[in-house]
């Protein structure tokens, strides 16, 4: 799903330059369901390093990240999208959204969301497939759908040469 939302960003900003896109599995640095905003940007950030230091012949490095956290109206879920070259990041925020109380119930105790996912809804590993956003929207969107318009709001530094 992160690998499509790559793809299909980066064939949305750079109409007329083909990619070759590898999809590496590298450590977050952070917990397994990560907490806040700052651990989840933390995650993405770790994501995109890892992948630099394993892959410097590249042009981009990017690590995307999912977390939740705790305000007062209960628990948001959100991603973030780290994307670095040799010269520049940038990042951006996937829109959130809230989870519904049952799924709040079973992360206060320590599940992670993908597995409270399974759980409520009696499903195998959806966090690998469309994850609480379209299991959710009952998959009016999806993971790759979401991930996709932060990685568009991430590139943004490298279209705008002159601004950043």
């Amino acid at each position: 799903m992160k690998i499509e939302a790559v793809k299909i960003a980066f064939k949305k900003v750079f109409t007329n330059v083909d990619f070759i896109f590898e999809s590496i599995n590298t450590p977050s640095g952070v917990s397994d369901q990560p907490m806040s905003s700052i651990e989840t940007l933390k995650g993405a950030k770790n994501r995109a390093n890892y992948s630099f230091s394993n892959k410097q012949d590249n042009y981009f490095w990017i690590g995307i990240e999912g977390g939740i956290e705790k305000s007062i109206d209960g628990y948001e879920a959100f991603a973030w999208v780290y994307i670095k070259s040799n010269h520049k990041i940038g990042k951006a925020r996937t829109a959130g959204f809230f989870l519904p109380k049952k799924i709040e119930n079973l992360i206060d105790k320590g599940i992670e969301l993908g597995d409270a996912d399974d759980i409520v809804f009696g499903l195998k590993n959806s966090k690998k497939k469309n994850g609480a956003v379209g299991i959710l929207t009952k998959n009016v969107t999806n993971r790759t759908k979401y991930y996709s318009e932060a990685v568009i709001l991430a590139l943004i530094p490298f279209v705008n040469n002159d601004l950043f």
